[in-house]
């Protein structure tokens, strides 16, 4: 219901609530409600989540606040915020952190959308070795060995360039 304030209303009521999770009056248990992706926001609900996350980083300071959020207890709580769904609601609340200079409270979220490929490649494994005893190969397994290739060898190009740059 945030679409019918008007901006000033909206920042007020953001900063309010900014205030009470600050200060832990409400608990953190009711940013479970808040649905960070494209799809479930609007420019409102986007304004007032980024006044909210700017005025908790400047009551509690961007270190406690990456702790509270990190902390292992309320992931669940957090889970709508910074989604673990898909890869495209990922870098929606990558980006949407970023772009309103909190990106340092996305490094768990970073992390784990680095950590994707590994554990799909985990998961074919268990696969895969049931397909070895049967005497087939697996097409997903080159696919991934020449995934793993391409992406070592644009680490590799992107590393050249860096070092041609320094010199």
């Amino acid at each position: 219901m945030i679409h019918r304030l008007e901006t000033n209303k909206l920042r007020n009521v953001a900063k309010f609530f900014a205030h009470l999770l600050g200060t832990d009056a409400l608990p953190w248990h009711v940013l479970a409600y808040v649905r960070l992706t494209e799809e479930d926001t609007t420019s409102s609900s986007r304004i007032f989540i980024k006044i909210l996350f700017q005025e908790l980083s400047e009551h509690l300071g961007i270190r406690l606040l990456n702790e509270r959020l990190s902390d292992p207890t309320m992931q669940d709580s957090f889970e709508s915020i910074f989604p673990k769904d898909n890869v495209k609601n990922m870098r929606f609340s990558i980006n949407f952190f970023t772009s309103i200079g909190l990106g340092g409270i996305t490094e768990n979220l970073r992390e784990h959308l680095k950590n994707i490929p590994r554990t799909i490649m985990q998961q074919q494994k268990p696969e895969s070795d049931s397909d070895d005893e049967s005497g087939s190969s697996s097409d997903s397994d080159s696919a991934a060995t020449s995934s793993e290739s391409e992406s070592d060898s644009y680490s590799s190009e992107s590393d050249h360039k860096k070092k041609r740059r320094r010199r």
